[in-house]
Formats: structure tokens, sequence, C-alpha cells
């Protein structure tokens, strides 16, 4: 079984709660990728998401000059780099999210999508379980 931290990516691209939603948002184009992890100081705050700055922010009227505060998650469920791939995929069909904030206490140290487990030969098949249950409808906004 193979443990987070030989998935996770470990060079992640951080936004801090003085950047604004436009911040973010073209930090997500120029990156291309669909979530930045909201820290303060090395402590994970939030999570924002693609979907985030779409439903509560542009649907909900806000400018794009808003604090990150305003669309971003804070309940945020997470992984740790000894969970093991098993636990990590359950924890994400479980929540019915896509990518998992990696910590050490309170510091974030990597990021795990499931598109990583997804092209791991040995958890692809938990990554296609998470996928399906991830995919049922009714999920809600993370």
């Amino acid at each position: 079984m193979r443990k987070i931290s030989e998935i996770m990516t470990t060079d992640v691209e951080t936004c801090t709660l003085l950047d604004n939603v436009f911040e973010v948002a073209v930090k997500m184009k120029d990156l291309n990728v669909g979530a930045i992890p909201i820290v303060d100081e090395d402590k994970l705050v939030g999570m924002i998401t693609d979907r985030d700055i779409v439903i509560r922010g542009v649907a909900e009227k806000h400018p794009p000059s808003s604090k990150v505060e305003t669309v971003m998650s804070d309940h945020l469920v997470t992984a740790t780099p000894d969970m093991t791939s098993k636990e990590a995929t359950r924890l994400m069909a479980e929540h019915q999210i896509r990518r998992l904030p990696v910590v050490e206490g309170d510091k974030l140290v990597g990021i795990v999508a499931l598109g990583d487990f997804a092209v791991d030969e040995m958890t692809d098949e938990q990554a296609q379980h998470a996928l399906s249950e991830i995919s049922e409808p009714g999920s809600q906004v993370q």
C-alpha cells in the first residue's frame, strides 16, 4: 500500500489571506489548476477552487477584488503524509472532493489530487472507486 508522501505534489503554489479573488483566479489560469490552497504563514487556512469562485463569488455578485475569505472553503478535509492511498481515496469519496491538501499539524506540505492516483498503477483501482463516489449526484460545493 502506497503512502501519500510517495504520491503527493510537494511544490504547491499557494495564495495568502492578503490576496483577493482576482489574484487567485489569475494564478489558477497561469498554472492551469483548479484549486489553490490558502495559507497564513505556513498554516493551511482554506482552499479555493474554480467552482468556489463561480458559485460563491460570481453567482453571489462579489467583485473580483473581494477577499479570499469571501469564497474560500475553510472546513477542510486533509490528509497526512503517512496516510495510505486507500485511506486518502476513501476520504475523497466520502467527502466528494477531488483534491486533498496534505498537512503535518497545520502546516501545508503537499497536495494530492484524484488524478495523481489515476496515473499511479498501484492506486488506479482506488482512484476509479473514488471517482465513482465523487461523481454521484447531489455533491456539495467543496
